[in-house]
């Protein structure tokens, strides 16, 4: 029955096929970094946890290989558990691979926490209805847009304090 389990976990993160392959030293033998990401969230659902806390899974990784990842940290949630990744400076396609965004400005206050809605538009709509706050550009990701807007230097200039803001807003209630 644990093999079974082990089994499940394997296929979730798709390492079934190198389930014999031994770890070795990074980028010289063994799994690459991308397989070793994967590896460390089996290790984790081993624990069977409903809650799992990831720091930058994807540092590190070329595009193909973070998207790898990203799908585990996919088929992860819709095993039902809840998946916390910190992510600095995501791709597009990595930013919109979630469903809810926790923004905090220097300082740890929080400027954003709901749904990120199709496209990101949930996101982007709290924000341009801030007076000051530039529009996003057509084709801009939204991750480095928000991270833009949401500047210290931004915050100064359009004269916003966004966790203020934030705490006035229906999200925060």
């Amino acid at each position: 029955m644990f093999q079974m389990f082990i089994d499940e976990v394997m296929d979730l993160v798709e390492l079934t096929g190198l389930k014999n392959a031994m770890v070795g030293i990074a980028g010289a033998t063994g799994l690459s970094a991308e397989q070793r990401k994967r590896l460390t969230i089996a290790v984790e659902l081993v624990a069977s946890p409903s809650i799992i806390f990831m720091d930058e899974p994807t540092t590190g990784l070329d595009a193909r290989a973070a998207a790898i990842v990203m799908r585990t940290v996919r088929k992860t949630v819709d095993t039902g558990r809840t998946v916390v990744c910190t992510i600095h400076q995501p791709s597009i396609g990595i930013f919109e691979s979630f469903d809810e965004l926790l923004l905090m400005k220097r300082g740890g206050q929080i400027i954003y926490s709901g749904s990120l809605g199709p496209l990101s538009s949930n996101m982007i709509k709290y924000f341009e209805a801030i007076p000051g706050v530039p529009r996003i550009k057509e084709g801009q990701n939204p991750a480095a847009w928000v991270l833009d807007i949401s500047s210290h230097i931004t915050e100064y200039v359009i004269g916003v304090d966004y966790a203020e803001i934030y705490r006035s807003s229906s999200l925060y209630r």
